[in-house]
């Protein structure tokens, strides 16, 4: 079937007939604007929005204008102030406008394609909520979309508009509901050029793994793993301790077909002599996923408020939101931070007393800093008696197991500290990993907890390599040397390209603004079977420009270089190969 439909991001050569054509809708058809004698529209925004264009083949047919949030600014704010129109100040916010078809294209799928595209589009950029202004006449077509009114309304010219709203998830949610045979139907139709997938994944939350995706999930292709650079998840680059391979093929035959002891009690008792914490104040679990989705499963409710740190781990929005339903709010952390929690900003955020949870995990993924033991305790201390905390230590140990607050954990009950003993511990495969926390809290949630949550060869794994700390502590003191020699050759590729590194065993890179986007270089990358993530889903606060790299041996190293370099040769503006990014401009006021 032909796909002569395009969907893409706006070329320079598209901006003279996007300007015209808004100039012949808003000006001389509806007269919303002054009619111009140059025939174009322009407005404050040129330069800045983006602009989603669609095409039949060398024939435009229409657009939408999207406004992100990192510009600080709204087409909206020329009509209501930040006071009468509080949403303007949400982060993750994107506008929506000026969705525009010409006049013969106007019965075809070109608008409802457009608005799509713009969800996806913001969806892969962190975005949140969307906030747009729509023409009154056609207020049941954006309520059918899943948009509401926010109860205020604003006059353009000859029009008048209400200002809509709604949550990406539930527009989402909508979308595939509603029309979900229509999207489908037009997926085999459209030549989707946009830097995100067109559908959006049906359940779960969005990890890494593409990596093993290249591999082959059916196993049968295993041999794949020695060509593919699986840098998008934080797996060790190292193998477990001796002890631990010992443990896996003494009688590999016995541990598969053995029953692990039910409440994994050796293992409960080597983490409570390794760690010096009583046998009582911990529950295990198949990884920290599995303790995440139990405890808070019990803890929370749609009712319960929940303050999450941005950019933060993707599965504790999963839980909260998706699968709770909570009332989330997030704690920005700043770039020009170095992103790092403000302890002033966040005590201020926390002593309101409104929150149940907050959760935050140190080191932090996927910013890679941390926040010193002494901070956080200062925090609790002085945070409202109900209010409950998660510290997730999965990536502790590149720190040091010292600031660890699971002593605090085993005794008061208003914390809990969580960790992995995937990522330190090469065990990534074995899924196990504990919480700490005070005796009572810790019994209601082994009283929550299936028999035998770990599996006999991760008990086995997991307490060997618990009684090896000296392997381990060579193991990350070599990270942060391959880290660093990591960051530094990457750094020189392009001096518009920004590495940080963090304290853990990964490191982000960020692209120049009006360059190529996170997504485009990972797609690059993966030509090379090297294998990134790009984190714009996470948050909007990445711009859609940030990738996140997992530190791999040195031979794996320099094949990550060796692909992002190849990556921004061909992606570099200019190139032939590149998908062109907008350098885009608005009309204020206009529809969505």
């Amino acid at each position: 079937m032909s796909r002569d439909l395009q969907l893409r991001v706006a070329t320079p050569e598209d901006l003279e007939w996007i300007h015209e054509l808004r100039h012949q809708v808003y000006a001389e058809e509806l007269g919303q604007h002054a009619l111009d004698p140059s025939g174009r529209l322009h407005d404050g925004l040129d330069g800045d929005n983006v602009y989603l264009v669609a095409a039949r083949g060398t024939t435009r047919i229409g657009f939408v204008s999207l406004t992100p949030p990192w510009l600080g600014r709204y087409a909206l704010d020329k009509y209501l102030t930040r006071d009468e129109l509080p949403l303007l100040t949400e982060g993750g916010l994107f506008e929506v406008r000026i969705l525009t078809v010409e006049p013969r294209w106007r019965a075809s799928a070109a608008a409802p394609l457009l608005m799509y595209a713009a969800l996806r589009w913001i969806a892969a950029r962190g975005g949140r909520r969307v906030v747009a202004m729509g023409r009154t006449e056609l207020l049941n077509m954006y309520l059918a979309a899943g948009l509401r009114p926010v109860g205020r309304t604003v006059h353009s010219g000859a029009l008048t508009f209400e200002v809509l709203t709604g949550s990406v998830a539930e527009l989402t949610k909508v979308a595939m509901d509603r029309y979900r045979t229509t999207l489908e139907r037009l997926r085999s139709e459209v030549d989707w050029r946009l830097d995100v997938a067109f559908a959006p994944r049906p359940d779960g939350c969005e990890h890494g793994g593409a990596s093993f995706t290249a591999i082959g999930t059916d196993f049968r292709s295993l041999d794949r793993r020695l060509q593919v650079v699986a840098a998008d998840v934080l797996d060790a680059w190292f193998p477990p301790a001796p002890g631990v391979r010992a443990a896996l093929t003494e009688d590999p035959a016995w541990a598969a077909r053995t029953s692990p002891p039910t409440g994994a009690e050796g293992l409960v008792a080597e983490i409570s002599a390794a760690r010096g914490l009583p046998a009582e104040t911990l529950a295990v679990g198949a990884g920290s996923s599995d303790l995440i989705f139990r405890a808070f499963g019990q803890w929370l409710t749609p009712e319960s408020r929940v303050l999450l740190m941005d950019p933060g781990y993707g599965e504790y929005a999963h839980v909260t939101e998706r699968v709770i339903g909570c009332r989330v709010d997030r704690f920005p952390l700043r770039r020009e931070d170095g992103w790092r929690i403000d302890p002033a900003r966040l005590s201020a955020a926390v002593g309101s007393d409104r929150y149940d949870l907050v959760v935050v995990v140190n080191p932090n993924n996927p910013t890679g800093r941390h926040a010193p033991a002494a901070e956080l305790r200062s925090l609790i201390a002085a945070a409202p008696p109900r209010t409950r905390w998660w510290i997730d230590e999965a990536y502790l140990g590149y720190v040091d197991l010292s600031e660890s607050l699971a002593d605090l954990a085993a005794m008061d009950p208003r914390v809990v500290a969580c960790t992995s003993l995937s990522k330190m511990y090469a065990l990534s495969g074995m899924r196990a990993a504990y919480l700490v926390a005070e005796p009572t809290t810790a019994a209601q949630l082994r009283r929550h907890t299936p028999p035998w949550p770990v599996s006999l060869p991760a008990q086995l794994a997991a307490v060997a390599a618990l009684r090896d700390p000296a392997y381990y502590s060579d193991c990350w003191l070599r990270t942060h040397a391959l880290r660093r020699q990591l960051a530094a050759d990457l750094a020189v590729l392009d001096e518009a390209v920004v590495v940080e590194e963090g304290v853990a065993n990964f490191l982000t890179v960020t692209l120049p603004s009006g360059g190529p986007s996170a997504a485009q270089l990972v797609n690059e990358c993966r030509r090379h079977d090297v294998y990134l993530r790009d984190l714009s889903p996470l948050s909007s606060e990445y711009q859609g420009r940030t990738v996140r790299i997992a530190v791999r041996d040195t031979a794996e190293n320099a094949r990550i270089v060796a692909a992002c370099q190849a990556a921004l040769d061909v992606l570099r503006p200019g190139s032939a190969s590149l998908v062109p990014m907008a350098s885009a401009v608005s009309a204020s006021g206009s529809a969505l």
